[in-house]
């Protein structure tokens, strides 16, 4: 009795004490407090914002495109704005019509602009929609600043090119030379005409032979000879006699050589009004 007594009171390990307001529940806690805590941080309005943002953009080319269908109809007219010398606004007009019957919002302008631009005299076009179903074409023309080779027609802005109506461009300088040496030539032929401009004097023309040679034509219709070498300095000098001893008596004048070194050597319309054959 004694033994059993002994086996029943056998000392039993009590269990850890537990911290307080601990539960065996607490990881569970745990987990939703770092949710709260997630939910409480976020900053709720500007993801708001930027979904309707987002979905905005979505909704934008859907809805452009949906009113643009609705807007959409064929071109019906072509329209040419602009002072025209050179170009036909007749054949412009033929040539833009290609377009009527097309899509006002879906053609593409900048086939139309490439196409009219490749016109002889055409510097530049601008085109433009005009609701509901115009085209407006507005064109600049390129303006001729004198003649190469009698077959071509030079820009202000320094560039050739070859109308079939070149006498459309009227009474123009004349240059001609080897392609090769065109940009030479209307250099020099700016800087001639801008110089006799400024004493009175018109330019009608320059010359530049295969083998080197210059020659210049005033609008009078004298020629002077300025050969090849110091061309510069020798139509200087032609100024210079020119000025003091025969510009009184040009309309006698046919041509100036003055490729001598001291002087001009004239060459006079009539022999027997000259006094002498050189000056």
């Amino acid at each position: 009795m004694h033994d059993r007594l002994l086996l029943r009171s056998r000392h039993v390990p009590s269990e850890p004490p537990r911290r307080r307001g601990a539960s065996a529940s607490e990881p569970e806690h745990d987990r939703f407090g770092m949710l709260k805590v997630f939910f409480s941080v976020m900053p709720w309005g500007q993801v708001a914002l930027g979904v309707t943002v987002l979905t905005l953009a979505g909704l934008v080319p859907w809805g452009t495109g949906q009113v643009l269908s609705a807007m959409d109809r064929q071109i019906e007219s072509v329209q040419i704005e602009g002072s025209l010398t050179g170009e036909s606004r007749e054949d412009l007009e033929a040539q833009v019509s290609k377009w009527v019957g097309r899509s006002f919002f879906a053609t593409d302008l900048a086939d139309i602009k490439v196409a009219v631009e490749q016109r002889p005299w055409i510097e530049t076009a601008a085109v433009r929609r005009v609701w509901p179903g115009t085209l407006e074409v507005e064109i600049r023309e390129k303006k001729p600043l004198a003649y190469w080779n009698d077959a071509q027609l030079i820009s202000r802005s320094g560039r050739l090119f070859q109308p079939e109506n070149l006498d459309v461009a009227g009474a123009l300088p004349k240059l001609s030379g080897p392609d090769e040496r065109f940009e030479e030539v209307v250099s020099l032929a700016r800087g001639m005409a801008e110089t006799l401009a400024g004493r009175g004097y018109g330019f009608a023309g320059l010359k530049l032979e295969t083998r080197g040679a210059w020659t210049l034509v005033l609008a009078n219709g004298i020629e002077v000879a300025l050969g090849r070498d110091q061309v510069q300095e020798r139509f200087r000098r032609f100024l210079t006699v020119y000025e003091g001893q025969l510009e009184a008596r040009a309309d006698e004048v046919k041509r100036i050589d003055a490729r001598y070194t001291n002087g001009v050597a004239v060459k006079w319309k009539q022999l027997g009004q000259a006094p002498g054959s050189n000056t």
